[in-house]
């Protein structure tokens, strides 16, 4: 490794890929190719940033450290199909990027601290997005991938159901990085799916408040703001004493519809 490259920071998050192994499955996972579009955050010192720009798609580089910005410049600039991006991505509009009316595809070892809310985030871009290969804890993976009735399911989980189908490809050991984080990190890819919520806001809203106390059951948790919610829930079949984590995300739409109107 380069001794003029900068340390990570713990303040950051920063967890820097190093194992040439994990680094090909995470490419090969993704397959970037001539003409994608592709947002890769957090490239740090551009374990995956050669082989994406090497393959001829056109590659954002979306870096917040002002220490590696420069280094991902010295590096990667003079290839035309690179673009560093200096900017926060808990903030950067996705929309802004140039595409040419292609769709975005994005490629991300998240940062442990931020990774939920960038992918909260991704849910409102999913109309421009084609896909997501992502690196989270794997702790945040189980949370994302549970299924009805396992005490991992959680707001997340149902808020990813409703715009991603989410696969998880593989796991990777701490001693990947360096620093090796204390944890073991999961990579997933995620592909949009076609809207399945008509009113995002209140899917949200009513969801969150059904998740409120998750060891109530749905009743308690939804009658403080829907007085009614259990004969409505008995209406649609469900049964008021069930917990939030217990249903699925058809259920999840049935409940929102059938308390919109008192929303």
């Amino acid at each position: 490794m380069r001794t003029k490259d900068p340390f990570a920071k713990r303040s950051l998050g920063q967890n820097f890929l190093i194992d040439p192994k994990v680094i090909v499955r995470i490419l090969d996972s993704f397959r970037s190719k001539e003409g994608d579009v592709v947002l890769e955050i957090g490239p740090g010192r551009g374990a995956l940033t050669e082989k994406l720009v090497e393959s001829g798609a056109q590659i954002y580089a979306l870096e917040f450290d002002r220490d590696l910005a420069p280094l991902l410049q010295t590096r990667f600039g003079n290839n035309k199909n690179f673009t560093l991006v200096e900017g926060d991505a808990l903030k950067l509009d996705l929309a802004s990027l140039e595409r040419g009316g292609r769709k975005l595809r994005l490629i991300a070892n998240l940062p442990y601290n931020i990774s939920t809310a960038i992918l909260q985030r991704l849910f409102s871009s999913v109309e421009i997005l084609e896909d997501c290969v992502l690196m989270f804890q794997r702790e945040v993976v189980e949370r994302l991938t549970a299924n009805p009735g396992t005490s991992e399911r959680g707001y997340l989980t149902v808020l990813i159901e409703a715009h991603f189908s989410i696969e998880w490809l593989f796991d990777v050991p701490p001693s990947a990085f360096r620093p090796a984080p204390k944890v073991w990190s999961s990579v997933v890819r995620l592909i949009p799916k076609i809207r399945a919520v008509e009113n995002e806001e209140l899917f949200r809203l009513v969801v969150g408040r059904g998740f409120a106390q998750k060891r109530k059951t749905i009743l308690n948790n939804l009658k403080l703001w829907y007085p009614n919610a259990g004969n409505l829930l008995q209406t649609i079949g469900i049964d008021p004493i069930r917990r939030a984590e217990t249903l699925s995300l058809d259920e999840w739409i049935s409940v929102v519809d059938i308390l919109a109107p008192r929303a």
